[in-house]
């Protein structure tokens, strides 16, 4: 299991929980705004951290730590993903997931085996081919998200929906296409796109959108989801 980041502590990562993140490399992705870059473009270079320290942190701190978080990179293109979850919840760890839903099969697995506590999916844009593959960076077929969206909005487990508000990428109106494809989920949450360190470096020259769109789009999302934040403001 190649471990390329971790954080000891966060607040941020999953509300309301004490956890640690735990970051593997690789990404079907190319996200322009994407600031795991490294670990996404070179995944076989990134920095191997030593599992066994990992591993002897959370559990030391298990009366303190929550859960874990397990991002990437995408963490479903990682065959060992389930024996990584399995070690974790034997420390009585909560796992969140956080994925861009493209390997629904993976993604229903592990729900199905009771081995997730909640997964964060990211919508990047509107459902079509064209736009989703445009933000993405790479060929995608909508029909693949569209599963993985109802996979988690049936699960009955916590779950997330995000879309990172990029301008140029992003535009506000698209919020209400992308709810139409959410239409019920108990939460959704819009993020201000941060211009550093991006994949595409074009990017870090772009101002973020005002506050005040953000929340317009925010105001959007609500006819849709019943619960919706704004991130990052």
């Amino acid at each position: 299991m190649k471990i390329v980041g971790f954080i000891r502590t966060t607040l941020l990562d999953w509300d309301g929980m004490v956890a640690c993140t735990i970051y593997l490399a690789e990404c079907d992705f190319r996200c322009p705004y994407c600031h795991n870059k490294e670990i996404v473009l070179n995944p076989e270079k990134a920095d191997e951290l030593d599992n066994e320290k990992i591993f002897n942190y959370i559990q030391e701190n298990s009366d303190f730590l929550d859960g874990v978080v397990i991002s990437g990179g995408e963490p479903t293109l990682n065959k060992d993903l389930p024996q990584l979850i399995k070690k974790l919840r034997g420390m009585g760890m909560k796992i969140k997931l956080d994925t861009n839903g493209y390997h629904p099969d993976v993604l229903e697995d592990l729900i199905g085996a009771g081995y997730i506590d909640k997964v964060a999916m990211d919508i990047k844009a509107p459902l079509t081919k064209e736009r989703y593959s445009a933000v993405a960076g790479t060929d995608i077929d909508p029909e693949l998200l569209k599963r993985s969206i109802k996979i988690i909005m049936e699960s009955g487990i916590d779950y997330e929906f995000r879309t990172t508000c990029s301008p140029i990428l992003i535009k506000p109106e698209d919020i209400e296409e992308i709810g139409k494809a959410i239409k019920g989920a108990k939460n959704y949450n819009l993020q201000q796109f941060r211009p550093k360190i991006c994949l595409d470096d074009r990017l870090e020259h772009i101002d973020p959108y005002k506050d005040s769109v953000i929340l317009e789009m925010a105001e959007t999302a609500k006819k849709y989801a019943k619960n919706v934040k704004v991130r990052g403001l």
